[in-house]
């Protein structure tokens, strides 16, 4: 501000008298507007004179040749940053040009929910505001490759959070950012782990804490989730988790999920299969891969949905039986482990 206040002071010397009075009035003025606010993106490279046309153009009622001048003689016209600005009433030309020499972008944000498949994660990111849709036309394999991770599969990869960015922005530069972020995630995740976690990597405790994801009903209640597969982990005991079966059956699922289902035999199905799925099955929040390393020091191996949100955790399945007989008796399958 300081600096700009300079170049006004230089420009009443350069011009002198009523004039240059008039021209100081006037960068301290609100710029008239054609509507309440006033977007436009500036490309790296435009001079500062297409700047101020386009600034023009876009809604600003002033004179081009004003604003031109305002800039030049301020010492500051070099510095203006690309980006994308939105003006709203009451911006004076001084406030326009601290906006873009500060590099102060519009932004918009996009909101990636934990649990998540890559698949929504797409979906959200293909209809959010003023965002290129640079991967439109690309298949999962050719995102991760963009991304410097060729033959990753994508799933559970991008940490879910809500992220800003400016308008114009590709959906591939969000997809780093969130593709970093899980990645920082899950490694300070994994420095915290508990001695006597039974998993051998990193990338199994992202697989577990997918599952935990999917089947926390209530926060209070994700260590104890987590408890029940690591306990399973431990002594050999199928997972045997609903989510990571529907996740197998991918389009083929309809909402309900049969016998059948649990028998047919695919790479998620954790009744056929022994051990975690081959890869994550959602988008883990930061609880799910904590509670994926640090378990609730528990001895329960089953849990059922109360029906209120909460589970009942049991150690035998004598001790299970009775609870889902209390809880789902002529209720259907729900979240019973």
């Amino acid at each position: 501000m300081k600096r700009l206040i300079t170049a006004g002071l230089l420009l009443l010397l350069a011009l002198g008298g009523g004039a240059a009075a008039a021209v100081w009035w006037w960068t301290l003025r609100p710029l008239p507007l054609a509507t309440p606010s006033v977007e436009l993106s500036v490309e790296p490279g435009t001079s500062p004179r297409v700047i101020a046309q386009a600034w023009v153009d876009a809604g600003v009622r002033t004179p081009p040749r004003l604003l031109y001048e305002w800039f030049r003689w301020s010492g500051e016209a070099k510095k203006i940053r690309a980006g994308s600005y939105e003006i709203g009433a009451g911006t004076t030309p001084v406030a326009l040009l601290r906006k873009m020499v500060r590099g102060d972008e519009a932004q918009a944000t996009v909101r990636l929910i934990d649990g998540w498949t890559f698949r929504l994660f797409r979906a959200e990111l293909a209809k959010a505001e003023a965002l290129k849709p640079t991967t439109a036309a690309m298949s999962d394999a050719e995102v991760m490759a963009a991304l410097g991770a060729p033959g990753l599969a994508p799933e559970g990869r991008f940490f879910p959070d809500t992220y800003a960015y400016s308008k114009g922005t590709t959906d591939l530069a969000v997809l780093q950012r969130a593709y970093r972020a899980m990645q920082r995630r899950l490694d300070a995740a994994w420095a915290e782990r508990s001695a006597d976690v039974p998993l051998k990597t990193a990338e199994e405790a992202l697989i577990l804490a997918s599952i935990v994801e999917k089947e926390t009903g209530q926060g209070a209640d994700r260590t104890k989730v987590a408890a029940v597969f690591t306990n399973r982990l431990r002594i050999g005991m199928p997972l045997q988790t609903d989510p990571s079966v529907i996740y197998g059956l991918g389009a083929a699922y309809d909402g309900n999920l049969r016998k059948r289902d649990l028998q047919a035999d695919t790479p998620f199905n954790t009744y056929t299969r022994g051990g975690l799925t081959p890869t994550p099955i959602a988008m883990p929040g930061k609880a799910s891969l904590l509670a994926a390393v640090q378990p609730a020091a528990i001895k329960a191996l089953y849990f059922v949905a109360r029906g209120d949100g909460s589970s009942e955790f049991s150690d035998t399945l004598a001790d299970h039986n009775r609870a889902v007989n209390k809880y789902q008796r002529g209720a259907g399958r729900s979240k019973s482990q």
